[in-house]
Formats: C-alpha cells, structure tokens, sequence
C-alpha cells in the first residue's frame, strides 16, 4: 500500500518510533518518512529495514535497552521532537487469569507500559527545555474494553498506559510538550493473524464476542501521525 501524505508535513521533525519494524510500528515510520521527517527506530533484532531509517538494535524491555535506544537517538539525531510509542504485544498463554505467573505479568508491563515510561522519562526532559514537543502514546481499544483468556495482562498493562499518558499530559501541556493517546481496535497485523486464529473462536464461544472488523496498519497509522501535529 503506497502511503499519500505531504511530502513536507513533518519535514525538519526528528521522529522516535519505538517498535517500528513490523506491524503498526512499521506503518507509522513510513507515514513520518512520506511526510519529510526523520526517523529513528528500535527493535531486537532488525530485518527488511526501510532505507533512510536510522536503527538501533536494542531491547526495549529493559532499562539498559531503552538507555542505549535513547541515546543513540540524541547522538545521531542531536534530540527528537516527536515521540511516537507504538511498542507493545502479548505473548501470554491462554488459561484465563489463574495461568498468569508473575513472570508473564511482568513481561506484559515491561512491554506494555514501562519501555514507554522509561524512555519518556529520558527523552521528554529536552523537549521541555525547548518549551516543544509532541507524545503519542498507542494504547488499545482493551484498555477500556478487555478480553478474557490471554490478554488480560496485556489489556490492563494498556489501561495504565492510559491513564499514565492522561496524567503527563496535564502536567507537560503547560510546558508546551503535547501529550495524546491513542487506542486502535484490531489491526491485521502478523500478531493478530495468528492471535485471531488460535483466540478468538475459543472467546467468541465462551463471551459471545464477536470481531468483525480490522484496520490495516497503514490506515491506523495515519491516526498516530496527525495526533503529533495536532494543536
């Protein structure tokens, strides 16, 4: 899918991606590219890069990891004036809530909601010395509207990323850095394929849900890209 924008909406804007190597993350990069930014990512492993991209290798997941993210970003780049956190996913087994040890609640918050926390809190701070900036921070419509079986500490790690992003939003808006959320329903994304194919007949039977739709990923990025430019 070839993404329209102007060429020169975002040009000039030094853009983080956190996630941006499959999925949403990778839409939402070439939606800041098509628009003149440029644009900085992070992922495990990098593969398929998207030329004009700068890469870093690192685990978001930890604190060293979104260390080495953000400074590379502030070295190659000199700073970033758009934050753009699509990072996120479960890997929880299915079992309901009984089958979730420590150990997956953990993994869910350090993906879900702390790699985002972590690098807001080492990144945002030169945005408020230059009194601009924008932060977009992908939740999901679970936050607000959960699944049962696996997703249950996916759904609450997105729920207080909601809440943590309408909190910094009241305290950095007075300082001229702009904070929005946005909570995408299903987006057919590998992830979701395979999700889709495992989960939901097993949810749908049981809590009668029923998922009718899925956005495309360069659809719901478009969301992400005019929540950083909005006044």
């Amino acid at each position: 899918m070839t993404i329209v924008s102007n060429a020169t909406e975002f040009a000039g804007k030094r853009v983080l991606v956190s996630g941006g190597t499959k999925g949403l993350g990778r839409a939402t990069v070439k939606r800041f590219l098509a628009g003149g930014a440029r644009v900085i990512t992070a992922a495990r492993s990098i593969k398929d890069p998207i030329e004009s991209v700068d890469y870093v290798q690192a685990d978001l997941t930890t604190a060293e990891g979104g260390a080495v993210f953000a400074g590379a970003a502030l070295e190659r780049l000199g700073g970033i004036d758009i934050l753009a956190h699509v990072v996120g996913g479960s890997s929880s087994p299915a079992g309901g809530f009984a089958a979730l040890t420590d150990e997956h609640w953990l993994a869910e918050l350090n993906l879900n909601l702390l790699a985002t926390v972590r690098l807001d809190r080492l990144l945002i701070p030169q945005m408020i010395e230059r009194g601009q900036g924008a932060v977009v921070h992908v939740t999901s419509i679970q936050s607000v509207l959960p699944l049962p079986e696996s997703t249950t500490g996916y759904a609450a790690a997105k729920a207080a990323l909601r809440t943590y992003s309408k909190s910094i939003s009241k305290e950095l808006g007075l300082k001229g850095v702009r904070v929005n959320a946005v909570s995408p329903g299903w987006i057919m994304t590998e992830a979701v394929t395979t999700f889709s194919k495992c989960f939901v007949p097993l949810m749908a039977a049981r809590s009668r849900t029923r998922v009718s739709r899925c956005s495309m990923p360069w659809a719901a990025s478009r969301s992400g890209a005019e929540q950083s430019r909005k006044r």
